[in-house]
């Protein structure tokens, strides 16, 4: 099991400094808005990815006049994480007493998942954030996802350089667009791999959540090309739309999972209250996937709960995240909005959050 045992944050956000013990099992946090309770999540997220759920920049994070940030971690398994940020200067990350060049390694120990406010444009927003989603469960159950990726990427940047430069039938392109179409297709290949294993989860706690409409919603997966095609014949056929626009037109990188119900777009039929369930459900069964494929258990981050879902269905989803035995960390402003659905004999640890200063 992954869980944080110690926390140590300083200058992060309205934090100062603080040191909290959590428990292995549920954590709230509790306290009026702004008091810094989202902070603390976004200090474990941090930590665990390089970047927060509020912003892509770490500088953001950094408390106002301070030099330096720092978010300390120990975990159940005797492992220790952290880093430091300087404003404008590059983060500093540690894994067991030893600087890591990137965040990978720290992603694998301690996998996150946030359900947020933001996290329910899963369904609604763009197709970057359902294969930002999909990619981050292909990360850690395929490890040489990232190398597949990484080398996707580089063929990707390459390729729009010529574009760009408007170079058309030399032979530079004509390598760099063999191999970004090799690579390609074994990134498409790991990515479907993954939705199969993942659509099972997914239908079980959706059928927990909304057994209305379960039978009806389908996860499909969209290469970013047509799927009868070629990936090289559709590039060598793009090639003038590609170079009118300096980019690869075709590819990975447009991909995304397309949510039906019966046929027709999610968004455009579901209510509000559905579409947050269906992620819920779509992230929980990501979690659930992990444990049964990998020795690492997710911790969860869920912040103001409260205010996304009726008492009903609150009730539903806390009882779905307690019976993962993850490690959970949860915000309220009032803490009786979750505790009330937390069996007393569970011992969540809580903690009040009042103007950057915790309290147990």
């Amino acid at each position: 099991m992954t869980a944080i045992t110690k926390l140590n944050l300083t200058a992060v956000r309205n934090i100062s400094a603080c040191s909290i013990t959590p428990s292995p099992g549920i954590n709230l946090l509790y306290g009026e808005n702004g008091s810094g309770k989202t902070s603390v999540l976004e200090a474990i997220q941090a930590l665990a990815t390089g970047r927060s759920f509020r912003s892509s920049k770490l500088d953001a994070i950094v408390k106002i006049g301070t030099e330096e940030l720092t978010v300390y971690a120990e975990l159940i398994n005797g492992q220790k994480v952290g880093f430091s940020k300087k404003p404008r200067r590059p983060a500093v990350v540690m894994l067991d007493n030893d600087r890591v060049k990137s965040w990978e390694a720290v992603a694998r120990t301690l996998p996150t998942l946030v359900l947020d406010a933001s996290t329910f444009q899963l369904v609604d927003g763009g197709p970057k954030i359902r294969r930002s989603y999909l990619d981050w469960g292909v990360f850690h159950v395929e490890p040489s996802f990232i190398v597949s990726w990484r080398k996707l990427m580089r063929c990707l940047s390459h390729r729009n350089h010529l574009l760009k430069k408007k170079i058309k039938d030399q032979d530079e392109l004509a390598a760099w667009t063999a191999e970004f179409c090799a690579i390609s297709l074994e990134v498409d290949r790991q990515r479907q791999s993954y939705l199969a294993s993942l659509t099972p989860y997914f239908q079980r706690v959706l059928t927990t959540l909304i057994p209305d409409i379960a039978d009806g919603i389908d996860l499909s997966y969209q290469t970013g090309w047509p799927v009868e095609e070629d990936l090289s014949s559709v590039l060598s056929n793009s090639l003038e739309s590609d170079l009118r626009y300096g980019a690869t037109q075709f590819g990975p990188h447009r991909a995304e999972i397309s949510i039906r119900h019966n046929g027709t777009r999610a968004v455009d039929l579901l209510s509000r209250g559905q579409s947050k369930l269906l992620v819920i459900a779509l992230k929980i069964s990501q979690g659930q996937m992990l444990v049964d494929q990998s020795e690492h258990q997710c911790t969860y981050l869920v912040d103001d709960l409260a205010a996304e879902l009726d008492s009903k269905n609150r009730a539903a989803v806390l009882a779905l995240l307690i019976q993962q035995r993850a490690q959970l960390f949860l915000t309220a402003v009032n803490k009786n909005d979750l505790l009330d659905g937390i069996d007393s004999s569970l011992l969540p640890a809580t903690f009040h959050v009042e103007r950057g200063i915790i309290t147990a």
